[in-house]
C-alpha cells in the first residue's frame, strides 16, 4: 500500500515535472513587428519639385502621386533642325521642348487646352513675368461672366497662389500681335497631361520657374 502511495507520488511528481517542462517550452513574448521599409526618397525629385519658400508667394512642394515619372522635367536626347533655345511643344505627347546645343533637351511635362481652344502655330516669346496679374480675355468673359471682377478694366486678378498664370508667365506673340496665349504656372499638377485649360500651355509652377530662368525674351516657339 505504502509503495503504491509512492508510485503515484512519484508519477503525480513526474507528471508535475512533464508540466513544467512543457511550460518551460513556452513564451509569453510578443511575436515581433515586421519593419516596414522606409520608401525610397528620389533626391531628383525633391531637388526639383520640393517647397520653395523663398519665391514672393511660398510653393509647396509637390506630391510625387500625382506627377508621372514621363512628366518630370529632365534632360533627353532630342533631334532638330530647330535652333538651340527654340521651345517645341509637343500637344500629342504633353511634352514642351526647350532645344540645347548637342541634341539634347530639357523636357517639361505640360497641360493643354482642352477641345475647341487648342492653339498652333509658330511664335515668338514677347517678354516674360514673375507672379504675374491675370487678366481674362473678353471672349473667356463673355463664356464666364463671374470673371468680369477680373477685367482689365477691374486691373485683374492680382498675383498668388491662386492666380491661374501661377509664378510665372511667357506671353506669346505672332507677327508682334498677342496672340492671348501664354506658358505659365499651375497649381494644379494632377492636370499635367491632360488637356484643360483655355489654349494656355501650363506647367507646374516649379518647372515653370526653371524655364523662366532658362528662356530669353523673343525665343522662337513651335507648337503642333
Amino acid at each position: 500500500m505504502q509503495n503504491d502511495v509512492t508510485r503515484r507520488q512519484v508519477l503525480r511528481g513526474g507528471l508535475g515535472m512533464t508540466g513544467l517542462l512543457l511550460a518551460g517550452c513556452t513564451t509569453t513574448t510578443k511575436a515581433p513587428v515586421p519593419v516596414q521599409p522606409q520608401p525610397v526618397v528620389d533626391k531628383n525629385f525633391v531637388l526639383n519639385y520640393g517647397s520653395m519658400p523663398t519665391e514672393q508667394f511660398p510653393l509647396p512642394a509637390i506630391d510625387p502621386r500625382v506627377l508621372a515619372p514621363e512628366f518630370r522635367r529632365q534632360r533627353v536626347s532630342y533631334r532638330t533642325q530647330e535652333k538651340p533655345g527654340t521651345l517645341i511643344v509637343d500637344t500629342r505627347n504633353f511634352y514642351l521642348y526647350l532645344v540645347e546645343p548637342s541634341g539634347t533637351a530639357m523636357r517639361y511635362g505640360v497641360g493643354l487646352g482642352r477641345q475647341g481652344f487648342e492653339w498652333s502655330g509658330r511664335a515668338n516669346v514677347a517678354w516674360k513675368r514673375p507672379w504675374p496679374t491675370w487678366t481674362p480675355p473678353e471672349e473667356m468673359i463673355a463664356r464666364q461672366p463671374e470673371l468680369e471682377k477680373y477685367s482689365a478694366k477691374n486691373g485683374g486678378m492680382q498675383a498668388g497662389l491662386g492666380n491661374p498664370l501661377g509664378a510665372r508667365a511667357l506671353y506669346i506673340f505672332q507677327n508682334k500681335v498677342d496672340t492671348l496665349y501664354r506658358l505659365h504656372g499651375t497649381n494644379e499638377p494632377a492636370s499635367i497631361g491632360k488637356a484643360v485649360s483655355s489654349g494656355c500651355v501650363r506647367l507646374i509652377n516649379q518647372d515653370v520657374i526653371d524655364l523662366y530662368d532658362r528662356v530669353r525674351s523673343g525665343a522662337s516657339i513651335v507648337v503642333s
